[in-house]
């Protein structure tokens, strides 16, 4: 996954999983990690908060769409403008 933030793009691996009807999560990259909270699936749309603290400490509101593999939406903090998010599925191992 990579986020256009107004500081940089910033690179994330996002682990989500389903387990009995409910989607948990975590964003991970190089310097933080973030579980998902407040999780909402409607259809192939995926809404989310996630608490981050690099490179400031901020809530995320993430919403995605699913379309096969790729995953395409926003990252909006607070007062700042929606970052664009885009990333595709690693296979499986």
């Amino acid at each position: 996954m990579t986020i256009d933030t107004p500081v940089g793009t910033i690179s994330a691996v996002f682990d989500i999983t389903e387990n009995d009807g409910s989607i948990q999560g975590v964003a991970r990259t190089d310097k933080d990690s973030a579980d998902f909270y407040d999780v909402v699936v409607d259809g192939n749309q995926l809404t989310w908060h996630q608490d981050v603290t690099t490179p400031m400490k901020l809530t995320l509101k993430m919403v995605v769409t699913v379309d096969g593999d790729t995953m395409t939406g926003t990252s909006k903090a607070g007062i700042f403008p929606a970052s664009k998010l885009q990333g595709t599925r690693s296979p499986t191992t």
